[in-house]
C-alpha cells in the first residue's frame, strides 16, 4: 500500500478529501428525487458515513470493510453501520431495502468480485427497489481524467461500456448516465450513474 493509500485510510484524511466533490458525485441521484423517497437504505462501501446525512429521514444501513471508517461513522450520523467484507457473504440477516447505494466502491474490486457483490445486492432489494451505483470510469484517451483514473487507489477502473455490460448482466437498467466532476473547467474525473431493478 502506497504512503498516500495508507493516509486515505484514515477516516478524517478520507472525508477531508471527498470534502470537494461528495455533493456533486450524487447529483444524478440528486436530480431523481429518489432520496426523498427512499425509506430503508443500505449504503454498500459507505467509508465514514460520507453519504449518511443525506439519508437521515431514512432507516439507514451503512456497511464497510474499514473498521476505522465504521468507528468514525458511528460517532458522527445517526444509522446502524457495520464493519464486514462486503465481497463475502453476510453474515447478518440486513432485511430487503428500497435502495441501495454503491458509491465509488466497484472499481476497488475484479470483475468476478464485483459482479459476486452486485449479485448478492439484488437478493437484498425489496420489491420496487433500486440499486444506484456511481462509480470511476477509465476513459479511452489521454486525459487528466485518465491520469487520475489510472493513479486511483481502486485498481479496476473501467470503460463506460464494460461498465453497462456488468449492470445489465446483473439488473434491469432504469438509467445509465456518464457525467464529469470537474474544477475549473476541467474535467477531473469520468463517472457513470446506474440505477437499476432488479431483473428477477
Amino acid at each position: 500500500m502506497s504512503f498516500a493509500d495508507s493516509l486515505l485510510e484514515q477516516a478524517a484524511v478520507y472525508r477531508l478529501w471527498q470534502t470537494p466533490f461528495a455533493k456533486r458525485k450524487l447529483a444524478p441521484i440528486d436530480e431523481s428525487g429518489d432520496i426523498a423517497r427512499a425509506r430503508r437504505v443500505l449504503d454498500i462501501a459507505c467509508g465514514p458515513g460520507t453519504n449518511a446525512a443525506r439519508f437521515s429521514h431514512t432507516d439507514y444501513v451503512g456497511v464497510d470493510i474499514n473498521d476505522k471508517y465504521v468507528a468514525a461513522a458511528r460517532r458522527r450520523h445517526r444509522g446502524r453501520f457495520i464493519a464486514t467484507d462486503v465481497t463475502a457473504p453476510m453474515q447478518e440477516d440486513l432485511g430487503k431495502f428500497d435502495f441501495i447505494l454503491m458509491n465509488s466502491f466497484l472499481h476497488h474490486l475484479s470483475a468476478a468480485e464485483a459482479m459476486r457483490v452486485l449479485v448478492a445486492s439484488r437478493s437484498l432489494l425489496a420489491p420496487g427497489g433500486h440499486i444506484h451505483v456511481l462509480d470511476l470510469v477509465l476513459p479511452q484517451r489521454a486525459s487528466v481524467a485518465r491520469y487520475l483514473a489510472l493513479a486511483d487507489r481502486g485498481r479496476f477502473p473501467r470503460p463506460v461500456d464494460e461498465w453497462r455490460v456488468m449492470f445489465a448482466g446483473v439488473f434491469e437498467t432504469v438509467s445509465f448516465a456518464r457525467y464529469d466532476l470537474s474544477a475549473f473547467g476541467v474535467p477531473l474525473w469520468e463517472m457513470i450513474y446506474f440505477k437499476g431493478a432488479s431483473a428477477l
